[in-house]
């Protein structure tokens, strides 16, 4: 076996970006709390000073421990940024959520979700003081921010975007990333990316399909999506990538709920166009009888399902997103 490392990663407090050296990647460990014995948990960082000043864009992964795609995205864009040409900083957060990692668990290690209370309180109890942390030690840095997830134990996704449509930068961040979907998706309050958005931290959510897994595809689409921020930017020269499917965009969405326990089965597959009064599901007793049926509310695209069949009353079934319509690619080139 060979061992090779090439640099050793420095032990830091804060992120603080105007001390490192320019054209330069560096790599950190964050040390945001001390667990129940005193050993310090540190955030793994890497940083891309350019030789060029410019803004500072943040990549997040694994805010949800569970949420693994986006750790590779940012590991791949890393080993690939030329920092002799780069204008302003990259900063890729490989974990935040450290301990659900470890645990292999969307929530904390005390049973909360981080992406619902922040920004947390320098004051507060275990998660709140956690996520309070990562918003003034490292969000903070930040003037742009894509925060990588993906969907929950038990539920599948399409590529889609979280973003608020309604703000044109978001709007073009968005749309750069060539998704599946996009989902007009003002950013809620206890979110990260709602944090971000009230610090003026111009923002979007990527989807990167499943947990507890590394999948290829979509960690491809991830980097030709990000390298078109890049691009666009002007923080890298290149070329951006245009889309080769439509991209469609949903005003809304909501998720449909059971209303009886049992062995459920989701019909549709993701990105599934569906009419009003189409058939989605089916509940079965233990013995194999249908003792539901589910059936669309209204017409609507799938976004995400349920493909765990083990369903206790009021679990989820179906991501329905609603009026769906294709949007023009990104760039007149592409047309």
């Amino acid at each position: 076996m060979t061992h090779i490392h090439h640099s050793f990663a420095t032990h830091i407090h804060h992120l603080d970006i105007a001390s490192m050296p320019k054209g330069r990647v560096s790599e950190h460990w964050l040390h945001i709390i001390n667990n129940g014995i005193g050993e310090p948990v540190r955030i793994p960082i890497v940083v891309a000073r350019g030789a060029h000043e410019g803004p500072v864009l943040g990549i997040t992964a694994a805010v949800h421990g569970n949420e693994l795609n986006g750790i590779p995205v940012i590991q791949r864009l890393f080993r690939e940024i030329n920092v002799e040409e780069l204008h302003g900083t990259v900063v890729g957060v490989l974990v935040i959520n450290v301990p659900g990692l470890l645990l292999e668990q969307r929530k904390f290690n005390d049973g909360v979700d981080l992406n619902r209370i922040a920004p947390g309180k320098a004051d507060g109890d275990v998660s709140q003081l956690y996520i309070n942390r990562v918003v003034e030690r490292i969000l903070k840095n930040f003037n742009y921010l894509i925060d990588l997830h993906t969907a929950s134990f038990g539920r599948v996704n399409s590529w889609y975007i979280r973003a608020n449509m309604s703000i044109p930068i978001t709007e073009r961040m968005a749309r750069l990333q060539n998704p599946e979907i996009i989902l007009h998706n003002p950013p809620g309050d206890g979110t990260f990316r709602g944090t971000a958005s009230s610090l003026g931290i111009r923002s979007i959510t990527l989807e990167l399909k499943d947990p507890h897994k590394f999948q290829t595809d979509i960690i491809e689409e991830a980097l030709v999506g990000i390298r078109n921020v890049l691009y666009d930017f002007k923080m890298l020269p290149g070329v951006v990538v245009c889309q080769v499917s439509p991209t469609i965009l949903c005003d809304r969405s909501y998720w449909i709920h059971s209303d009886e326990g049992g062995i459920l089965e989701v019909y549709p597959k993701v990105k599934s166009l569906l009419k009003k009064g189409d058939l989605i599901a089916e509940v079965r007793t233990i013995f194999g009888q249908v003792v539901q049926q589910y059936f669309a509310p209204e017409d609507g695209i799938v976004i995400g399902k349920s493909v765990n069949p083990i369903n206790q009353t009021g679990s989820r079934i179906l991501h329905l997103g609603l009026n769906p319509h294709e949007i023009p690619s990104i760039s007149e080139d592409c047309r």
